[in-house]
């Protein structure tokens, strides 16, 4: 599919509209507050440290730096990691972002207690790949985060996706048991919670499939 500067150029043209979105900007106090009860649900006690895979804007960076927990943020878009450093300081709280690739995190020897990912697998040229390298950035007992779904191709406000996202492995989202049979080999345990009737997450109701994955090292 297109290369690594087209896609750093469609989602940098999108950062400036990104947040307009319900469940991107969490700017509705509701929206907000579902996802930060999900949160809570899904991470263990903290503070832990927190990678944020495909961070876009640092919304969720932001309601976790706010609950105490260490966050480092990573996004291939330039300017997606600009707004997340602004949004952060702007709320007076600590957080470390990064460009670059999700497949590869930049983070060194680095490990974490969670890895969160939030609509980013169907993103990926090899997805697998990038299953297996997230699981070895958790410490033992780590927690693995997954929030996807299988929908229309991403897009924001008509524009479409980078030529030959068609080609994609898992183009228009992967479904909870598809991913489900991906991640067992690589986990000790997990389980899936639907999220397509939570209409406060995603500001409104939706009629696709929508999901987290919560895995333990």
């Amino acid at each position: 599919m297109g290369d690594s500067t087209s896609i750093t150029a469609y989602w940098d043209a999108a950062a400036a509209e990104f947040d307009e979105e319900p469940d991107h900007g969490l700017r509705a106090e509701p929206v907000r507050a579902a996802w930060r009860v999900a949160l809570r649900g899904w991470l263990p006690a903290g503070p832990v440290d927190v990678l944020d895979l495909g961070c876009g804007t640092g919304s969720l960076s932001l309601l976790l730096a706010a609950d105490g927990h260490r966050v480092t943020g990573v996004d291939l878009a330039p300017r997606m990691v600009e707004r997340a450093r602004a949004k952060l300081a702007a709320a007076g709280l600590p957080g470390g972002f990064l460009v670059g690739d999700a497949m590869a995190p930049p983070t060194g020897a680095q490990r974490f207690d969670v890895l969160l990912s939030r609509h980013l697998a169907w993103t990926l040229p090899d997805p697998q790949a990038a299953l297996r390298e997230w699981v070895s950035r958790l410490r033992p007992g780590g927690r693995l985060v997954l929030v996807e779904g299988r929908w229309r191709e991403a897009g924001q406000r008509g524009v479409p996706y980078v030529p030959g996202a068609e080609a994609l492995p898992w183009h228009g989202g992967i479904g909870a048991a598809e991913l489900a049979a991906a991640v067992r080999p690589l986990v000790s345990g997990l389980r899936v919670e639907p999220l397509g009737d939570e209409p406060r997450l995603w500001g409104g109701p939706v009629a696709d499939e929508r999901y987290a994955l919560v895995a333990e090292r």
